[in-house]
């Protein structure tokens, strides 16, 4: 935990410290997600479940070689839908304040641009459901997560984005009390951001 809490300070800093001739944009930016938890065993299977994400974000790009940085701070409902033995289906809804830096490079015309970009996140606990019962055991939710982003999108007249964006968590965010189990988080979304 300490390494990519420092990771993410290091590339904080490095995002302060881009020359002036950088450009700097603040914007929102919101999305869908679906997501699901990939566990360390079958005994429990997890199905897609869908939230939503929503923040401020933060752009710096150098103009000329379309590289820059990309940070946000997300709310972001994550979790998964169980269906167990008995054929009930059961929903588990995490909140999670996220925080990813990422790499990015744009490409294209100035009026419409492609992007790709990758980077580390963090993320802490807000809300939700802390424990759930399934199995005839207690799932707990971790307060701390950490994963890659790996996204691609368009941009349109340098003002409006829209992507989309994997996230592989590579935490356990999820334990059992009684029987080996532990989950990763894992989704897809779907966002627009608007730049200023």
């Amino acid at each position: 935990m300490k390494r990519w809490i420092g990771f993410m300070i290091v590339a904080l800093f490095v995002g302060m410290a881009l020359p002036a001739r950088a450009q700097v944009k603040l914007g929102v930016k919101g999305g869908v997600n679906i997501s699901s938890v990939h566990f360390n065993s079958d005994i429990l299977k997890a199905n897609n479940i869908t939230g939503f994400q929503i923040g401020p974000m933060l752009e710096a790009t150098f103009p000329v070689l379309g590289l820059g940085i990309d940070a946000a701070v997300l709310y972001a409902q994550k979790g998964m839908e169980t269906d167990e033995h008995s054929g009930i289906k059961t929903s588990m809804k995490t909140s999670y304040l996220d925080v990813p830096v990422n790499l990015k490079w744009k490409f294209g015309l100035p009026v419409i641009k492609a992007y790709l970009a990758a980077g580390p996140y963090v993320g802490f606990r807000v809300g939700g459901d802390k424990l759930w019962d399934v199995l005839g055991d207690q799932i707990e939710a971790k307060s701390f997560s950490a994963g890659l982003n790996f996204g691609a999108g368009i941009e349109l007249i340098s003002h409006l984005q829209v992507g989309m964006n994997y996230g592989l968590g590579l935490t356990d965010n999820y334990s059992a009390k009684k029987i080996d189990l532990n989950g990763k988080n894992r989704g897809w979304s779907i966002t627009a951001a608007i730049l200023f």
